[in-house]
């Protein structure tokens, strides 16, 4: 098995991307060892010391650390774990996929369609190469809730990708959003 590491823009999180799919589809963030019970990779990778979340795409998945300083050491760490879990053939998810709950709303609502369809085509490719995701939250009153996930997550450039990136393309294509917010 051959896995890649990226930086991402996030200082505290790397991306591994494995030669083979990590997810089926969709993604999914752990944020703590409990969150992670439906995950055998998610535990074992919450088992190192230093692993504050995990975030788990189809083809990569992102390691976010307490304490940045210490990618040297946790790099090697993770990839070990990595290579144990692939190598033993466990599933990366079982059961029910924790954090993983798209929201309901009115499909049948233009604007949302095209809020949807945006997030679709041209943010989220965007943001899964820096090793995150982003998730639909709703929309209502002229504004978009949007939670940014893995790498994005409390990066120090999230607010300027909310605002700067994703708010103006939204605001251009779909006249009703006024605004972005993180939910």
């Amino acid at each position: 098995m051959f896995i890649q590491t990226e930086r991402t823009p996030n200082p505290a999180t790397l991306k591994f991307l494995p030669d083979q799919p990590v997810l089926d589809d969709g993604c999914v963030t752990f944020d703590t060892a409990d969150d992670a019970a439906s995950s055998p990779l998610a535990q074992r990778l919450f088992g190192i010391d230093n692993v504050a979340s995990i975030h788990l795409s189809v083809g990569f998945l992102s390691v976010t650390a307490k304490d940045p300083s210490m990618w040297d050491e946790l790099k090697s760490e993770v990839m070990s774990a990595l290579m144990e879990h692939y190598t033993a053939g466990e599933a990366v998810v079982t059961g029910e996929r924790y954090g993983d709950v798209k929201p309901i709303e009115d499909e049948t609502n233009e604007v949302v369609r095209q809020i949807r369809t945006l997030l679709d085509e041209k943010v989220r490719p965007v943001v899964a190469q820096d090793g995150g995701a982003i998730e639909y939250r709703g929309f209502e009153d002229g504004v978009v809730y949007l939670k940014m996930l893995g790498a994005c997550a409390g990066c120090p450039s999230a607010t300027a990708t909310l605002k700067n990136g994703i708010e103006n393309l939204l605001k251009h294509y779909v006249p009703e959003v006024q605004e972005v917010v993180e939910a």
